[in-house]
């Protein structure tokens, strides 16, 4: 992990301010080069660490929360910092308006209770009724058919005997022929009353019992949905009479556990005000707010707001310091945030990042909210070349340092890796032993503004990188039209009113297509030709760069062209 150009540039502030004092005057560079320290390249041990301040907080928190549905007010709460046992109380809070609730909710409880007792009893009828019809009503009106059934045979039976012994007696002459017709007459009406009676239980059995048993069992279809419609409805009340009983029982909060109480007091917003209503009595907290902590006092960790140009550095279980007032503690890192906090308006634009860095161990006497300082160990490089940060010079993103070598001052390029704000790794560039200046700025012209020549072709190489190839002028008939007016550079020709003016230049070599350096009128675009005699001041057909470049000074201006764009 080397450094970087923007850690290297804050590291050399501090040197660019001893450079400026150290350059007032013409001082001679030999007598300066004497005057100036030097350092002594070495190899030896490097430590790369991020130092931040953080506070104290535990690593397993049990957060006693609001559970009132809506919120409620504190009636009383127990003191912060107050040492509790498991079952104690913590807090109370306001439930008045919860009992009117449930003296409601109970009325309408007992409404839904009384609906679903009576839709249970009609399902029972229902019930009751088809085996009431099957079993009784059925058979009897089925008995009562057949007995018709019965009867209207006997009769027809008998009506035939008697018809007969009628036969016979009249043709004896002993009943007359109306007797007769009485007798025959009988048998017909005992026959009608057999088929009626059969029609009877024939109706019975296929129509009258179907039917009566859909309307029965439609009944009981009916009361078994109501019935369950009511029992629906009285769970639904039954829900909100124990929902709201619960509520009653959270109303009072036990301590789930013994341990230290915090208030939940935290802080934030734009301007560092509490971002939650302060923990007091009398204080509304709102459904599922943290009303208090119990840390966990035997896992204990810093939470540090890291700043961004060194958030990338830390990685999950580096190795930590921790100094909490005077006690050096050890612990490692166990999260990295990927996201930035939230900031103040005082703040700006600074990005930080909370890590948080696990103690190790169970120290005693540490309390939440103790503000402790952590310092993260980044690397550990035993055996590398090292410099002080003011040794090194940032030149077009490259790293050099001035080597004294029989009394004068040689440049050198380094190539540099990590750096813990006071000496740098030298990879390549230097050797153990060699003396280097300390501050080259200050001695050194070369170190404050370049070597001419060379210093203006690395701005140009240093433009080309960051910046790209400069693209070719387009031809003017290639160019694609902006619109009204517009003439971008190197994409429009003349405008199309006359002459261009405002400045403009143009290249022969635009419309020079047989390359003789000059441009005829049959080459001139076609809303050149309008004016190109007039262009033409020597006459000859063609025009040369300088006849182009009067046409391209400004119209009515100094060294510009009378009216109508006419040279004077």
């Amino acid at each position: 992990m080397d450094i970087s150009l923007r850690q290297l540039r804050a590291l050399s502030v501090v040197t660019l301010a001893i450079a400026a004092g150290c350059s007032i005057g013409s001082v001679d560079q030999a007598s300066q080069l004497s005057q100036s320290s030097t350092y002594t390249v070495e190899e030896g041990e490097l430590l790369v660490t991020v130092t931040e301040d953080g506070n104290v907080e535990s690593a397993n928190n049990i957060d006693i929360k609001c559970k009132v549905a809506g919120g409620s007010s504190i009636l009383w709460i127990v003191e912060d910092g107050k040492e509790v046992k498991a079952g104690d109380k913590l807090v109370e809070l306001d439930a008045a308006s919860l009992e009117d609730e449930i003296a409601a909710q109970q009325i309408a409880y007992n409404k839904a209770k009384t609906a679903v007792i009576q839709a249970e009893k009609n399902h029972e009828v229902a019930k009751i009724s088809v085996r009431e019809y099957l079993e009784g009503t059925y058979v009897q009106e089925l008995e009562v058919a057949e007995t018709q059934i019965t009867i209207a045979e006997e009769n027809l039976r008998s009506a035939k005997n008697s018809l007969n012994y009628s036969e016979r007696m009249f043709q004896r002459g002993y009943i007359s022929e109306l007797e007769l017709e009485s007798q025959q007459f009988a048998v017909k009406r005992a026959q009608l009353e057999l088929n009626s009676a059969n029609t009877a239980k024939k109706v019975l059995e296929e129509f009258t019992k179907p039917k009566m048993l859909e309307e029965l069992q439609s009944a009981v279809d009916t009361a078994a949905a109501t019935m369950e419609s009511e029992q629906a409805a009285f769970t639904v009340e039954e829900n909100k009479l124990n929902r709201l009983k619960t509520q009653i029982d959270n109303c009072t909060i036990l301590a789930p556990q013994d341990g230290m109480v915090v208030y939940a007091n935290e802080r934030g917003g734009r301007f560092g005000q509490q971002g939650n209503s302060t923990i007091e009595e009398g204080a509304t907290v709102r459904d599922l707010q943290t009303i208090l902590r119990l840390p966990d006092l035997a896992q204990m960790q810093v939470k540090v707001n890291v700043h961004e140009t060194k958030v990338e550095e830390i990685q999950l279980d580096m190795r930590a310091r921790v100094n909490v007032q005077g006690r050096e503690l050890v612990g490692y890192v166990t999260s990295i945030a990927n996201q930035p906090e939230s900031t103040s308006f005082f703040q700006g634009n600074v990005k930080e990042y909370a890590t948080k860095v696990k103690v190790e161990g169970e120290p005693e006497g540490l309390k939440p909210g103790m503000t402790a300082e952590v310092e993260i160990l980044v690397a550990h490089l035993k055996g590398v070349k090292t410099v002080p940060v003011s040794c090194i010079v940032e030149k077009r993103n490259q790293f050099y340092c001035w080597v004294v070598n029989g009394g004068e001052p040689e440049k050198r390029l380094v190539e540099l890796g990590l750096t813990n704000d006071q000496v740098v790794e030298v990879k390549s560039g230097l050797e153990v032993g060699e003396q280097v200046l300390r501050n080259p700025r200050a001695v050194v012209e070369e170190a404050r503004s370049g070597d001419g020549s060379s210093e203006q072709m690395e701005d140009e190489a240093d433009v080309t990188e960051k910046f790209g190839k400069e693209r070719p002028t387009r031809p003017v008939e290639d160019g694609p039209s902006r619109g009204p007016g517009s003439n971008p550079r190197g994409e429009d020709g003349p405008s199309r009113s006359g002459p261009p003016g405002g400045g403009r230049s143009f290249n022969p070599e635009q419309f020079d297509k047989d390359g003789d350096g000059k441009v005829s009128k049959a080459e001139a675009p076609e809303r050149m030709q309008s004016f190109f005699d007039r262009i033409d001041s020597d006459g000859d057909g063609f025009l040369d760069s300088s006849e182009l470049k009067s046409m391209s000074r400004p119209r009515g201006g100094p060294g510009g062209g009378g009216p109508g764009g006419r040279p004077n």
